[in-house]
């Protein structure tokens, strides 16, 4: 029997991507080779951009929707951390031979699921073929206002560290996706590979966190790793009380008495929390942001001065000791984190 005759780049994009632009104008409808983007006055741009792979980054078999709301919210993430507003995104996607358009009105559905989430349109991108499995990058366009973004490097002595939601519940669900952890019960394996195959990225938190933050990072790496990122630009250490880092219901059912799940938790990775440092007296400030917008903000630990020789970021167990790590967090190319 014959294969389906698929159809071009060009019906792709009009059937399935054209729509997606309804209501910015400066996209053309696709129909041009740029996109205008206009802040609002007193803003600027804040631009982020982001790849997802398959068999690396989502399984073969992950519906089309939740890849592309996953390849949308992980440049959201990296926005709101900034303490940028999303606006609009360009989309890359390379699709292999054998693609079906099955799958891409799928994708399409999950990007209009997520544009009219977080207000948000596709702007232009391009499409491509590829040998290999399907690709997503996503640049994302965010508002913020001028000069003010919460940088990585502004952390300063005696700051406290806290982070948003939960941490360790997207690293615990790939252990569950993958066969090494059993969960307690199909209610905290559901909970997990959600948090995985889904984040939740602060966008309603981040914006407040302008003049109220120091510092500021999404938590993608690692808590671990990417507390050291901050750190590193801001000229600092930091020490973190293992038992303060919120930990969902799920989490800890799933890691018990396992000091080594604990520690997976804490470096896993693909949390898309933030995780920021602000002066002990913003604590009532942080309190109602974090009432108002409903996210929880945990303090896990302080700022302090780096030591020479020591970790710069140190994380003591309820002893005291420091917990030892074999990697502090996710590298694509093997060896520790470093950029």
């Amino acid at each position: 029997m014959p294969e389906p005759k698929r159809p071009s780049e060009f019906d792709l994009i009009a059937r399935h991507f054209a729509p997606l632009t309804q209501g910015f104008p400066g996209a053309c409808g696709l129909r041009d080779d740029a996109a205008v983007i206009s802040p609002a006055p007193g803003n600027e741009l804040v631009v982020k951009t982001d790849v997802v792979v398959g068999s690396v980054d989502f399984l073969p078999d992950t519906p089309p929707g939740l890849v592309a709301r996953k390849a949308l919210r992980v440049n959201f993430s990296d926005l709101a951390a900034k303490g940028a507003v999303p606006r609009a995104y360009l989309l890359d996607l390379l699709l292999p031979p054998s693609f079906e358009e099955a799958w891409v009105a799928g994708f399409a559905a999950g990007l209009a699921e997520d544009q009219a989430e977080y207000g948000v349109h596709l702007i232009g991108g391009d499409t491509s073929s590829t040998p290999g499995p399907v690709v997503v990058a996503v640049t994302a366009f965010g508002e913020a206002p001028f000069g003010r973004l919460v940088r990585r490097g502004g952390a300063r002595p005696g700051d406290s560290v806290y982070v948003t939601g939960s941490i360790g519940d997207a690293a615990l669900g790939l252990d569950v996706q993958r066969g090494t952890l059993a969960p307690p019960d199909a209610g905290t394996a559901s909970f997990l590979l959600d948090r995985l195959r889904l984040p939740r990225p602060r966008v309603a938190l981040g914006p407040a966190l302008i003049g109220l933050a120091n510092a500021s990072i999404d938590v993608s790496d690692g808590l671990v790793a990417d507390l050291r990122h901050l750190c590193e630009a801001s000229g600092l250490a930091a020490i973190i009380e293992a038992r303060a880092v919120p930990l969902s219901e799920a989490a800890r059912a799933a890691i018990g008495a396992d000091a080594g799940r604990l520690r997976r938790a804490l470096t896993g990775g693909d949390d898309y929390e933030i995780v920021f440092t602000a002066p002990p007296a913003a604590l009532p400030r942080i309190g109602e942001l974090s009432r108002v917008s409903g996210v929880p903000v945990t303090a896990i630990g302080r700022i302090v001065e780096a030591a020479p020789g020591a970790p710069l970021v140190r994380v003591l167990d309820e002893r005291g000791q420091p917990v030892r790590f074999a990697s502090e967090g996710w590298t694509h190319f093997g060896g520790e984190p470093n950029s």
